[in-house]
């Protein structure tokens, strides 16, 4: 009875963990015209993690850096060939201008903390 309580216990932390990194989906913060997006890297996430934007028109993203962890020393737009440093507790912005619309995935560099601009057409 003791070893059939330990698995589904097991079994239900797997479960959340796969939930956690690969299937939640938190809400989207849309963009609004000319102001940057505030997105706080802390506790191992990007806030917000979800952004969408219209194709075509700059966007500036601004990263607060308050996590000390290693990880979060860089955010990398794979989809945009960006790479920046983030320094602690320094606003550092990064403009680009997503063209077609899909899902870019934004991470650190050891794609722990992720998150997604979503590019809608305008």
């Amino acid at each position: 009875m003791n070893h059939l309580a330990v698995n589904l216990g097991g079994a239900a932390v797997i479960g959340l963990i796969v939930w956690w990194f690969w299937l939640s989906r938190p809400r989207a913060r849309q963009a609004s015209a000319d102001t940057p997006i505030d997105i706080v890297v802390a506790d191992g996430v990007y806030t917000p993690a979800r952004i969408e934007v219209p194709a075509g028109r700059p966007v500036t993203l601004r990263f607060l850096r308050k996590d000390p962890s290693p990880c979060a020393e860089k955010v990398v737009f794979d989809g945009f060939n960006t790479v920046r440093d983030l320094p602690l507790g320094q606003p550092v912005d990064l403009t680009i201008v997503p063209e077609r619309p899909g899902e870019y995935e934004f991470t650190c560099q050891m794609k722990m903390y992720r998150g997604t601009l979503v590019v809608r057409n305008a």
